[in-house]
């Protein structure tokens, strides 16, 4: 199998939880399907879904919680 990277096509703060006191959307092992949200982008107060575009394994997060970032970082893998 091949890694996938998911990467962002926005700046903003990236969260992998839905709210600090819940887990990650994905952790390592967990299937993913395609169109599923695997991330959030805060862009001017405002969260935008960031969702996979395959199907497969999640691998993991390329990026902390709550960091700053910008178009085009790779956000996490996935196994395809």
């Amino acid at each position: 199998m091949a890694m996938h990277t998911i990467e962002l096509t926005l700046p903003g703060v990236f969260y992998q939880r839905p709210a600090p006191d819940q887990p990650p959307f994905k952790s390592p092992g967990d299937p993913v399907v395609a169109g599923e949200t695997i991330g959030l982008v805060e862009v001017m107060k405002s969260f935008l879904s960031i969702e996979a575009n395959c199907d497969g394994i999640f691998g993991r997060y390329l990026l902390a919680d709550q960091s700053d970032v910008d178009a085009g970082d790779a956000a996490c893998e996935i196994e395809v």
